[in-house]
């Protein structure tokens, strides 16, 4: 957490703030964020224009004149935007202020595993940066069809939860919207990636366009530290049709929600409705 609906719900609400107007300062009262903030990254981007504020997986990509200032928002982490005339004082997980126009969008985060830092132009596409470079295919991206999902499993024996989770063949199945479309897809979250058919690859690769895209609806899924911009806490996982229900009836079929751990991960599924 937070995973792509968290991030792309941000991005939505940060655009109509940010895009079209000047960064007038960046303050940074903390850089020792998973990765330290580098000393001249206020001095780079003032006085730059944000000409769009895009994503790529987790990453928040504001794309300014002279290059590409990244967020990730880590485990714990949050923009918040304030009015600059009725911003509350800097708390002490408020690590990071963008100031831009009559706004400040403040960057929280409780345990400091988010990051931010510069791409410059200069380096070439931000697609070629290392941290995002082996990223796999946007799941809404038309691309992501059956074909492309059923060849990118050929070969992989691990099992179909943990390839979701890798973000190497698509990104931003987090874990608990892994369950949820391992569960509408009716795959057997333990199932070895590269036994799913074509038939069944084209009922996963819609299942996690649905579960993504009510989740970004609801605005995300908050179970400890996220909320939106506005202070508002997702509502998906109160829709979650197995994630967090073990020992709760199936909604289609009324057996028991079990739960299982994959990769030091909790993963519910039902063991009628979904097979290997």
């Amino acid at each position: 957490m937070p995973e792509l609906p968290e991030v792309e719900v941000t991005r939505r609400a940060l655009a109509p703030v940010v895009e079209g107007r000047i960064v007038s300062s960046l303050i940074v009262r903390e850089p020792r964020l998973r990765w330290p903030i580098a000393p001249r990254l206020a001095a780079t981007v003032t006085g730059q224009q944000v000409r769009s504020l895009g994503r790529r997986g987790k990453y928040l990509l504001w794309e300014l004149e002279r290059g590409t200032m990244v967020s990730h928002l880590g485990m714990s982490g949050s923009w918040r935007v304030h009015r600059q005339d009725a911003a509350p004082a800097p708390g002490p997980h408020d690590h990071v202020d963008v100031v831009v126009g009559e706004h400040i969008l403040r960057l929280t985060d409780p345990r400091r595993f988010g990051a931010l830092f510069w791409h410059g132009a200069a380096r070439g596409s931000i697609e070629r940066h290392p941290r995002l470079a082996k990223l796999g295919i946007e799941p809404f991206d038309p691309r992501f069809d059956a074909s492309f999902l059923h060849h990118a499993l050929r070969g992989r024996r691990a099992p179909i939860k943990q390839v979701l989770l890798a973000g190497d063949v698509v990104v931003g199945v987090g874990n608990i919207y892994a369950s949820e479309s391992l569960f509408r897809a009716r795959i057997h979250p333990t199932t070895p990636a590269l036994r799913l058919s074509r038939l069944r690859c084209e009922r996963l690769v819609q299942a996690v366009r649905e579960v993504l895209a009510a989740a970004i609806e609801l605005g995300g899924s908050s179970l400890r530290d996220y909320v939106g911009t506005d202070g508002a806490e997702g509502e998906f996982i109160g829709n979650a049709k197995v994630y967090g229900r073990a020992g709760e009836p199936c909604v289609v079929c009324g057996r028991k929600i079990k739960r299982i751990v994959q990769g030091q991960r909790a993963t519910y599924y039902c063991p009628n409705c979904q097979r290997r």
